[in-house]
């Protein structure tokens, strides 16, 4: 794994496509955002003939997963998320961290966070893994009304390194506060992609781009990024070719870990 610290090899990463990650960490197996369906179309709510599409099938099953602990949803309003198959796997995990909206329309194991908040669980050896929920904005400044809540999340115990997730998260600002907090972050899971639509805020970001990406990781003084929510849906304008030369020319190129 190129790049990566001794401490980051602690952490086993890998990326299912889209924005669905397991991350391996005090025992406990978490993922994020799980989206496990074909590809296809998802009509959105919104007025007009607009459409997510899946464009690539998701290289595992939930069932190929094997046991999870967690779930790590930044939101549940948006299907390459939280897609058909994604939500009908959230009731067999013990636990769903999200966002207090998304965990009132969810219910069940659903719990939410507000920014800051944290919540604890137990490792097999008796010790905790912390959640905290941090800041994250999926869009410009005041997209809130359209693109709904969302939320990032930092992992912390006592004798591991530390973890974050971006969630569709577009605002370098929120980035800084959890810096502040949380710097120097061994392992960066940030969604990536430049995800945009022509309709929406005249085309404004809805998740950092890679430059963005590649700034975000000079902020956290991340040691290892592993990108995700860049590939697979066809509104993610940035693949990987656009992140490793984002992060050569910000002189970060050994941090990245596709971890595929």
């Amino acid at each position: 794994m190129s790049g990566a610290s001794t401490t980051s090899e602690r952490i086993p990463v890998r990326v299912y496509g889209g924005p669905t990650t397991v991350i391996e960490y005090g025992g406990l197996r978490f993922v994020t955002d799980p989206t496990f369906d074909p590809p296809g179309d998802y009509p959105m709510p919104l007025p007009g003939d607009h459409k997510l599409v899946k464009t690539e099938p998701s290289p595992v099953t939930a069932a190929g997963l094997g046991h999870v602990d967690a779930v790590l949803l930044s939101h549940d309003t948006h299907d390459d998320n939280l897609d058909n198959a994604g939500r009908a796997f959230l009731p067999e995990v013990p636990v769903v961290l999200t966002t207090d909206s998304g965990a009132d329309r969810l219910g069940g194991n659903a719990r939410g966070l507000a920014f800051w908040e944290t919540a604890e669980l137990q490792r097999p050896d008796g010790t905790t893994v912390t959640v905290t929920g941090v800041p994250a904005r999926h869009g410009p400044i005041g997209c809130e009304p359209v693109t709904g809540d969302v939320i990032g999340f930092v992992l912390t115990s006592d004798d591991l390194p530390s973890v974050y997730v971006s969630g569709d998260n577009a605002a370098l600002e929120h980035v800084k506060e959890i810096a502040e907090k949380f710097a120097p972050v061994d392992t960066a899971v940030l969604f990536l992609g430049g995800a945009r639509m022509a309709f929406a805020f005249d085309g404004a970001l809805l998740t950092l781009d890679s430059a963005q990406g590649a700034e975000a990781a000079r902020l956290l003084g991340a040691r290892r990024v592993v990108p995700a929510h860049f590939d697979s849906w066809a509104h993610f304008k940035e693949g990987r070719n656009e992140i490793e030369a984002a992060f050569a020319e910000a002189g970060l190129a050994d941090r990245l870990d596709f971890a595929r």
